[in-house]
């Protein structure tokens, strides 16, 4: 029997720290065909997470994968990071934490067979990657609304 890895262990472990010393954790993500975040909030080829208990719903942290629910510009998302994915781990306002190599991750095992879920497709859907431009003749969804919140000063 090969012996498990370490990785989602100290995953868990550092979030546990970060939450009971009252600071925000983040996951650095580097993003593949099998990681299901925001496609509009990946800046070459990584997303930055804040996976605080305030910034999810449903969080879960497996050994093969993290899922939870976020908002981004309002709307709430459901995200899914193979661990190999995963490539940073520490909390925002020390900057302590620790890095991991990234390794192939594995699709998702909630019945996708015939194609991986691109980025910002919830698993098991099927939706055609996001492009920039939107055209009546295509089946691609409009880019996202922007926020109707103002700051106010």
């Amino acid at each position: 029997m090969q012996e498990s890895s370490t990785k989602p262990y100290l995953i868990r472990a550092l979030h546990e720290w970060c939450t009971d010393n009252g600071y925000t954790p983040y996951l650095v993500v580097t993003v593949d065909a099998n990681t299901v975040v925001p496609a509009a909030h990946v800046h070459d080829g990584q997303i930055t997470l804040n996976i605080s208990h305030l910034a999810t719903n449903r969080l879960t942290m497996g050994n093969d994968y993290i899922e939870f629910e976020s908002r981004f510009n309002g709307a709430v998302e459901q995200l899914f990071v193979p661990v190999g994915a995963v490539s940073a781990i520490y909390a925002r306002e020390t900057g302590a934490g620790m890095g991991f190599d990234v390794i192939a991750s594995q699709p998702y095992p909630g019945g996708e067979t015939d194609a991986e879920p691109a980025a910002g497709t919830p698993p098991g859907d099927k939706a055609p990657v996001a492009s920039p431009t939107h055209g009546p003749d295509d089946d691609t969804p409009p880019p996202p609304k922007p926020s109707h919140l103002k700051i106010v000063k």
